[in-house]
């Protein structure tokens, strides 16, 4: 029997087969062209992104314009399977610019098709790349940021900091004010007046930059009357997906350290049989299944257009935050002295899940958005 129209619907948890079959693609080129020996070679390089990487995946697999409509050039999909993308991109900590172009920059220019339209098709098809400017620690639901003014001959200025994927980008989509209220802009990132410096970030496989922008020529792609919603919008879309990265690094965690556990002897028996430890990685598993679950809530709450898209999110971000950070600490502790080193990738997965967990809004500040959308007093 079908349910009146005024319940909400079930969410789907599950895994469709397409989903299946999408993760297996992503995980079998990262398998091939990003395991943890190329990231660490590459993030002590000066090219830390792996941008050819970053093209097959675009252009062969198609997650550039995975939430691009078809008409557009993209593959009409949603918010589900971009989250897989970013489970499997998570658990090889891959260092290419998919948060940064294909969810945030994407889903804001998304409020302006006709506009954005054609920048959308290079996006979606791999010939460029975007990143939304931002701070990456803005979390949804924050106010319009007015660090960038907009002149009177519509050109920018202004600075933003630690904008994630913007060293790697040729486009910037940057939020501004001017006479008429606030927009979004498309400015190219090698236009005169853009400087890019780029700080050393704790996580090396997803470096973070500060714009300084100096009488920049600038098109209006987003304009006042839906530029508010649309950063919201993008900003909510990126926190509920960055937790199924999260998901992705806290379960990679847990098998490489049930993994070495299993083969690592002490005293004539493996680590692993030790109750202690078994215990220990019994409660981790719990956490991960619980993060899987409110990760996949999100993304389904958010591919479906929920009313309580902004709750999901809020519950997933404050969950799988913290989620990721315990697993990669107990990955780390658990590993031993190896797991100290810089030659072990465990390094990799603490520093992606600390950023991960201030980026887009802490978890404190999820439970306190939580606290208000659900009216629970405090």
């Amino acid at each position: 029997m079908n349910q009146p129209s005024s319940q909400p619907a079930t969410p789907d948890l599950l895994y469709s087969d397409v989903e299946d079959d999408l993760r297996s693609a992503v995980r079998g080129l990262l398998a091939d062209r990003c395991p943890p020996t190329a990231v660490l070679a590459r993030i002590e390089s000066g090219t830390p992104y792996d941008l050819d990487l970053w093209r097959t995946l675009a252009a062969e697999i198609g997650i550039a314009g995975l939430l691009v409509p078809e008409e557009l050039g993209g593959q009409g999909a949603s918010a589900r399977e971009a989250a897989v993308v970013l489970e499997e991109l998570g658990g090889a900590v891959a260092p290419v610019p998919f948060l940064g172009s294909a969810v945030l920059a994407t889903s804001a220019l998304l409020a302006a098709p006709a506009a954005a339209g054609p920048l959308l098709k290079r996006l979606a098809s791999g010939e460029a790349t975007a990143a939304l400017a931002v701070p990456l620690p803005t979390a949804p639901g924050a106010a319009f940021p007015g660090s960038v003014r907009v002149a009177a001959d519509g050109t920018l200025s202004g600075r933003i900091t630690s904008v994630a994927d913007a060293s790697a980008a040729d486009v910037l989509v940057v939020p501004a004010v001017g006479p008429d209220g606030p927009g979004l802009y498309e400015i190219a990132a090698d236009a005169a007046g853009v400087s890019i410096d780029v700080p050393v970030p704790l996580d090396l496989t997803r470096p973070i930059a500060d714009l300084t922008l100096d009488a920049v020529a600038a098109r209006l792609l987003v304009g006042p009357d839906s530029a508010a919603d649309a950063l919201r919008a993008a900003l909510l879309t990126g926190a509920g997906l960055l937790a199924s990265e999260q998901l992705g690094i806290a379960q990679w965690c847990l098998d490489e350290t049930v993994r070495y556990l299993g083969e690592r002897h002490q005293f004539g028996r493996p680590v692993g049989s030790f109750q202690s430890l078994k215990h220990r990685l019994a409660d981790l598993w719990l956490e991960v299944v619980s993060a899987r679950a409110a990760a996949r809530n999100a993304a389904d709450a958010l591919a479906s257009g929920s009313p309580d898209a902004a709750v999901a999110v809020a519950v997933a971000q404050a969950h799988c935050a913290t989620t990721a950070v315990h697993a990669a600490e107990e990955c780390v502790q658990l590993h031993g002295g190896i797991g100290m080193t810089w030659e072990h990738p465990a390094h990799l997965y603490l520093k992606r899940a600390k950023a991960d967990e201030i980026a887009l809004g802490t978890p404190g500040r999820h439970r306190a958005a939580l606290a208000e959308l659900v009216d629970l007093p405090a």
